[in-house]
């Protein structure tokens, strides 16, 4: 444990510096871009074998593009929201405490959609935010019924999955 420490150390200190630059460029702001950073780190702090490491910048670039584009998508997905709430009547604006609380359900819900094939994610969205019946989303995917079924099992799996 003491040797793996010693390897996030090294990277920490040799990487950091050109990792925070890096992330920079891609979201436009050095705050974000180091919390980025650290969030690349901390997960380094998961069980893998730094030592291994060949090509550290590599993969550090790895895992903070995913970072990165989590973090997009959830930018995404907050101004989506504020759209939708400057768009309701003054007296319909739900309170500061329930705009978080849809703000954390979004970002539970994107996680879980996050996590699932993109067939299955179309066919989930087109049911569950359009309404549309199995025959319509298979017409507008062209997809047979089955497949269109098969895709949606896999999509309630994958919600019960990240529920439990």
């Amino acid at each position: 444990m003491q040797a793996q420490r010693e390897h996030l150390v090294t990277l920490y200190r040799d990487h950091r510096s050109w990792l925070h630059g890096w992330l920079s460029g891609r979201v436009g702001c050095r705050e974000t871009a180091a919390d980025l950073t650290q969030d690349t780190f901390i997960r380094l702090l998961q069980d893998r074998d730094l030592a291994a490491l060949r090509e550290p910048r590599a993969f550090l670039t790895t895992v903070a593009r995913g970072l990165a584009a989590n973090w997009f998508r959830r930018q995404s997905l907050e101004r989506a929201y504020l759209d939708q709430l400057a768009a309701l009547p003054e007296g319909v604006v739900p309170s500061l405490e329930d705009q978080a609380l849809v703000r954390e359900a979004l970002q539970q819900i994107d996680a879980m959609l996050d996590g699932l094939p993109v067939a299955a994610r179309q066919v989930f969205l087109l049911a569950q935010f359009e309404g549309l019946r199995y025959e319509a989303i298979a017409q507008r995917l062209h997809l047979s019924l089955s497949t269109v079924k098969r895709h949606m099992k896999r999509a309630l799996v994958g919600c019960l999955a990240h529920a439990g």
